[in-house]
């Protein structure tokens, strides 16, 4: 009788553990998905499962709802549990519709309790995580709201990995930060430039590589990190959340 490998794991992450480690986690996981808008983790409460997406995207907001950092299937929701705090002033939403793994966080220390490999995974991916959290601090700072709508929407569509997204203007207004008459304008100008199609509740990406020129270097560093950092070790296929 042959054996029949388990597929690899859709979420990078977990495809970055050794057979070992996933054997470790593999008694605890669970599949699970949430609709569009639904919370994962609500602020000051105990995290108590660690979810790593397989497709979808989930946004960290603050209590009045300025995003300051999105996960897809790169990452995982619930980082504060591993450095060894219970909860979070953050919300965790589901911004597109998202499937993947879900591990009981105790069980998930457990098993990095016991396993360094495991461990540098999870502390790898908290550096790149909190290098887009700075990226965004400072792209919000720096840069026009144009440019900052460019880079969002790239970040949504290599998550997606589709250029057909589901975004209404009070949305996009919300995760930026800015009123609605801005991301109006900003979004007439990458649809004036050819760069996007926008219709009622959806934007459909029409230039890729020049809507990435747009974003003028607001995109890119935070997800080259991410290359870099999860490269190392990884086994699958060299690592890296692939942009676009």
């Amino acid at each position: 009788m042959s054996i029949v490998p388990k597929p690899t794991p859709k979420n990078r992450l977990l495809a970055a553990l050794s057979p070992s480690d996933l054997a470790l986690l593999d008694p605890h996981a669970s599949a699970r998905s949430f609709e569009l808008r639904e919370v994962l983790i609500e602020p000051h409460c105990p995290i108590s499962e660690i979810y790593f997406p397989e497709t979808g995207m989930i946004s960290m907001v603050t209590p009045d709802h300025a995003e300051i950092g999105v996960i897809g299937r790169e990452g995982l929701v619930g980082i504060s549990v591993l450095l060894g705090v219970q909860s979070s002033p953050l919300k965790a939403m589901c911004q597109l519709p998202s499937s993947g793994t879900c591990i009981p966080a105790a069980d998930l220390l457990s098993a990095a309790s016991t396993s360094a490999s495991l461990s540098r995974v999870m502390r790898r991916y908290i550096h790149t995580f909190m290098t887009q959290v700075a990226s965004t601090a400072e792209v919000n700072g720096n840069y026009a709201v144009e440019q900052r709508l460019a880079r969002w929407i790239l970040m949504c569509r290599d998550r997606s990995e589709t250029d057909e997204l589901r975004l209404t203007h009070e949305f996009l207004a919300m995760m930026l930060g800015v009123r609605r008459p801005g991301v109006t304008i900003a979004t007439h100008v990458l649809e004036g430039s050819g760069l996007i199609r926008a219709r009622r509740g959806q934007i459909t990406v029409r230039d890729l590589e020049r809507l990435r020129d747009f974003a003028n270097g607001s995109y890119g560093p935070s997800e080259a990190e991410y290359e870099r950092v999860m490269a190392v070790g990884d086994g699958q296929d060299g690592g890296g959340l692939r942009l676009g």
